[in-house]
């Protein structure tokens, strides 16, 4: 076990189902009281697996990420009323703002809307000798709000398209086309009937976009069993199991973060508050997210606009880790949408994300059907062994000082 330290690791899958259906019984809508009461039962819970040192991080961020985005469409109506270069401008800033909204990049925005209290939780296993590195576990233990959007019609189209890619197209390329139209729009010759359509067309864009985001905002919140009480659920086994064997040289990190569903806003907070600690020559932060899918994945970027990638030899990691347990190595994917781990990217840390894939869509993805009994078991366990096995594999790099 010191070699390879959780080479053998086993999940307990009794266990695991019961927390996910512990938490998929919750209401666990982002920053309200739902998302604060998961976080008291999972530092209970922990707590039961013997874990020490829990702490419960509160943090301020919008409830949803509608008022942003509605905030950004409206300056693409304003771009497209107010027309040629200016007009033009005025579309291209926003459009760039936008994608930094919605990849986490830079939310200034944010900082300028109200806010709410959501709660992080926080385990640390400390190594069972000298600390040479650490190691960030991270799962959202938030739900999604649910919307005619994620309607299993509109969220399963293109599913045999993005099995042949492995790769799954930007949710919101529809408003980059929408900006582009605006800029377009306002540069050509004054009084063009092409420009005038193209403005027209983009105000329709924005107009739709705008009411998609606020049906989404009202609706109910759904159970979240595989995205995200799979990864919460996988996040404690392996707490548990190296709780019960510490890495010799790894301090180990378990965030369980809210916020997620509504613009990351939990995983940033945990960022801001640990980041003297997140060295980036001797950190590695590992996401799990919808687990229970189907087929395990690797991102290899991911983003609902412009692409974020993840560095070559992080994905390696992970397939290092695969092979470790045994398994074959998880199919490299692009993701048309975010998880936490991309906002380590960002800060310049090493990481990844690990999920699980349907056949070219995530089955009850933001849909009430997202419940135990849709998970896929085999999935779950497939992705708790491959993140044990990235688990081992950092920690011997670390510990041969390989990283």
């Amino acid at each position: 076990m010191s070699a390879r330290p959780l080479g053998a690791y086993e999940p307990d899958i009794e266990a695991i189902r019961s927390d996910v259906a512990a938490l998929a019984g919750m209401e666990r809508s982002s920053l309200r009281s739902g998302e604060r009461s998961s976080a008291a039962w999972l530092a209970r819970r922990l707590g039961e697996l013997g874990i020490a040192d829990v702490q419960l991080e509160s943090y301020r961020y919008q409830q949803s990420y509608a008022l942003a985005h509605a905030i950004h469409n409206a300056a693409g109506l304003a771009a497209c009323t107010l027309g040629g270069p200016s007009g033009a401008a005025l579309a291209a800033a926003t459009l760039w703002s936008y994608e930094r909204e919605v990849s986490g990049a830079s939310q200034w925005l944010r900082r300028l809307l109200p806010r709410g209290e959501g709660l992080n939780v926080l385990a640390r296993v400390p190594a069972k000798g000298e600390r040479r590195a650490t190691l960030v576990l991270v799962a959202h233990h938030d739900a999604a709000n649910t919307g005619l959007i994620w309607h299993p019609l509109l969220a399963t189209a293109g599913g045999e398209r993005h099995v042949r890619r492995r790769r799954v197209d930007p949710f919101m390329a529809p408003l980059e086309l929408a900006f582009s139209l605006a800029a377009a729009g306002g540069l050509l010759r004054r009084g063009s009937r092409v420009g005038r359509a193209a403005r027209a067309l983009a105000v329709a864009m924005f107009a739709l976009a705008t009411a998609v985001d606020a049906d989404v905002g009202r609706s109910e919140t759904v159970p979240g069993a595989s995205d995200n009480a799979s990864g919460v659920a996988v996040c404690l086994d392996l707490t548990r199991a190296l709780s019960a064997e510490p890495l010799a040289h790894t301090d180990v990190l378990v965030a369980l973060t809210g916020g997620e569903e509504a613009g990351m806003g939990g995983m940033a907070a945990f960022l801001d508050r640990h980041a003297v600690e997140l060295e980036p020559q001797a950190t590695f932060v590992l996401g799990l997210d919808t687990l229970g899918a189907g087929t395990p994945i690797v991102c290899t970027g991911e983003g609902s606009m412009r692409e974020q990638r993840y560095a070559e030899r992080d994905i390696a990691l992970v397939e290092e880790g695969a092979a470790i347990a045994g398994l074959q190595t998880p199919q490299r994917w692009r993701i048309g949408a975010w998880t936490d781990p991309v906002l380590a990217v960002h800060r310049g840390l090493p990481s990844a994300s690990v999920l699980s894939m349907g056949p070219g869509y995530f089955p009850n993805y933001h849909h009430p059907g997202d419940t135990p009994e849709h998970v896929n078991w085999d999935s779950v366990a497939a992705c708790a062994k491959i993140a044990a096995g990235t688990v081992a594999a950092y920690a011997g790099a670390s510990q041969d000082g390989a990283r």
